[in-house]
């Protein structure tokens, strides 16, 4: 089982990312600070690393800095300001392997980690980036969806939160567990929302195919 260094200061997203990486079947290692951070990767603890730039003491920068510079190749998902080109540039160049821009949505996070394992481990298994479950197929590098092989066109968000069904066929997903996993980090969970888009979902991919569980929540019907 693969290990995702998390170097985050913040407690609220360290423990929303950990709690997600960990349902999706993946350890983790939280670190507060660069040094601490720093020093768990030089340590081969881990196989891929998710790091805040706004760190205190030695920041992100740093961190990237110092582990390329010793030769670490360990994969590094760098997390940056909303809309921030310089800090997702200045990354790139230093050595980072991809970047997500707070606030961020964890499906979009959980992507592109497999992503980057599964680059590091070598072209084994099927392909992670395309799902199909039943009549709905869904490519994750084109962002495409068929259903019984016709196009349909999804919002972003409406893709996302597709994704994290037929990530679960057949498993029973709660409006909290789809706000976290579809929205950023800042949801209400007295909000409707996730009603909202599973019925203009399903307008789009067909109503049968996303079934009800009454005070319980979503699933994605796998026939």
């Amino acid at each position: 089982m693969s290990t995702v260094l998390i170097v985050e200061d913040e407690e609220r997203i360290a423990s929303f990312v950990e709690k997600g990486l960990r349902a999706a079947g993946l350890q983790t290692v939280v670190a507060r600070d660069g040094a601490t951070g720093l020093a768990i990767a030089q340590a081969e603890a881990c196989d891929l690393v998710v790091l805040d730039i706004g760190l205190p003491g030695i920041d992100g920068w740093e961190v990237l800095e110092r582990l390329r510079g010793s030769g670490n190749t360990l994969p590094v998902i760098m997390l940056t300001a909303r809309d921030s080109v310089h800090d997702t540039v200045t990354g790139l160049e230093n050595g980072a392997n991809d970047y997500v821009t707070k606030p961020f949505q964890f499906a979009e996070l959980l992507a592109r980690v497999r992503l980057r394992l599964r680059e590091d481990q070598g072209p084994i298994g099927p392909d992670i980036n395309r799902m199909v479950v039943g009549a709905v197929t869904l490519d994750l590098r084109t962002r495409r969806v068929e259903v019984d092989g016709a196009p349909v066109s999804l919002t972003a968000r409406e893709f996302t939160l597709l994704h994290v069904l037929m990530e679960h066929p057949g498993h029973v997903l709660s409006r909290e567990q789809l706000l976290g996993q579809v929205w950023d980090t800042d949801f209400d969970p007295r909000s409707n929302v996730v009603d909202v888009f599973v019925r203009t979902l399903r307008r789009k991919i067909g109503a049968d195919r996303i079934e009800t569980v009454r005070g319980m929540g979503y699933r994605f019907a796998t026939e």
